[in-house]
């Protein structure tokens, strides 16, 4: 492989140039990709990445990947393996970057920032996540073995702030339907128009060009053929919540994986970019009702940007649950006929750390379909955190 040219300039407030982003199909618990070692799912996604475009992977000057419970297979830095399972160069660095389910989104935005910064000419940002073999949660409880019930509860500081009440994503749920009052019934709805809107999506091939197959394994395993009178048959998750298993995101196994660049590497390189990065951001929330962040997280960035929510023409938001996007809309006042346009993570399934890159995929494709200006895509995650992403289309 060629060394990169050694001139690379240093310009504080570049743009960054969004070049390709892609995903593995998703596969369900036990499904197609559950006995795939994450550090060679990892590598599929960054294969078809590099594949399909010109630059050489020598000129990467980082590879930041989001993972989740980084325990087992996927510790040791499964940014670091992933890329040379792969066979990359080994002069190539990598990282691993844990914001729970926003975990690969941050790893994009920070590859953003450091090109924007002038500190970096070419960023792979991804994420990846088999939940099969690591059980959602297996890392917060890891410190079992060693006296550690939770990661929270012990902290002096932390228990004089909130107490030593569960910390979960499922009771976050709950008090999330009831401060917004958002019924089962509702609920339901939402989750049926997210497995039909993604069965319409595979079946009409949006997916088709964001997609690398794993082997023989290209189309995601999650939509499935349901009903309000199925989903009205199943159980409450706890006795006397509003939830259920249909309205929760869908455990899975995936990757994904987006090239970033500079202006210089663009030229250098022969790349064509697809959009630019307008804006990343953070936002926190309460970690105990922690899924709410998306709420304040928007909002900072539509101040911080000029733009209303109308200026959308695509929106991606996690459905971890239906009652984090519900509450969402009742406080955003986005058009749901532009929100998850696609399906989301209730039909599709949520690869905690591959998903933040992977709804990126879905957001920049959906926005050359649509032939729109404007997309914007947020998450929420554990610990109370937001983050927002908005890309332009070029």
């Amino acid at each position: 492989m060629s060394a990169p040219s050694a001139r690379r300039p240093y310009a504080p407030m570049r743009e960054a140039y969004v070049i390709d982003a892609v995903r593995t199909p998703v596969g369900k618990r036990g499904g197609a990709l559950a006995g795939v070692h994450p550090a060679d799912l990892g590598a599929s996604a960054l294969r078809g990445l590099l594949d399909r475009n010109s630059v050489d992977p020598v000129a990467v000057d980082d590879v930041i990947v989001g993972c989740v419970d980084n325990i087992g297979p996927q510790a040791g830095n499964i940014g670091r393996s992933a890329w040379l399972a792969a066979g990359y160069p080994e002069e190539v660095p990598g990282v691993t970057v844990d914001r729970q389910c926003g975990s690969s989104q941050q790893a994009i935005n920070f590859g953003a920032q450091a090109i924007m910064s002038g500190t970096a000419e070419v960023i792979v940002a991804g994420g990846v996540q088999n939940m099969s073999a690591i059980p959602i949660s297996a890392a917060m409880l890891a410190g079992r073995e060693y006296g550690f019930d939770s990661p929270f509860v012990g902290a002096h500081g932390w228990d004089h702030r909130y107490g030593t009440a569960e910390v979960s994503q499922f009771r976050a749920a709950q008090l999330i339907a009831e401060k917004w009052d958002i019924g089962r019934a509702e609920m339901e709805r939402w989750a049926l128009r997210s497995h039909e809107r993604a069965r319409a999506a595979i079946k009409a091939g949006r997916f088709d060009k964001e997609i690398v197959p794993v082997g023989d394994f290209w189309i995601d395993q999650g939509p499935r053929e349901t009903s309000l009178e199925k989903m009205a048959t199943l159980p409450a998750l706890a006795e006397g919540s509003p939830l259920t298993a249909a309205v929760a995101s869908q455990i899975s196994d995936g990757a994904s994986a987006t090239l970033l660049a500079s202006e210089w590497a663009v030229r250098e390189y022969g790349l064509r970019p697809r959009a630019r990065i307008h804006h990343v951001s953070a936002r926190g929330a309460d970690p105990i009702m922690m899924l709410t962040a998306p709420i304040p997280a928007t909002r900072w960035a539509l101040a911080k940007t000029g733009l209303t929510i109308d200026d959308f023409d695509v929106i991606e938001i996690n459905e971890a649950f239906a009652s984090v996007v519900l509450a969402w809309f009742k406080e955003i006042g986005a058009d749901p006929e532009r929100v998850n346009v696609n399906g989301g993570a209730i039909a599709l399934g949520h690869p905690l750390g591959a998903t933040g890159a992977k709804l990126f995929a879905t957001l920049l494709n959906e926005l050359e379909r649509v032939n729109g200006r404007y997309g914007l895509l947020t998450i929420c995650e554990g610990g109370g955190t937001a983050n927002v992403t908005i890309i332009e289309r070029l």
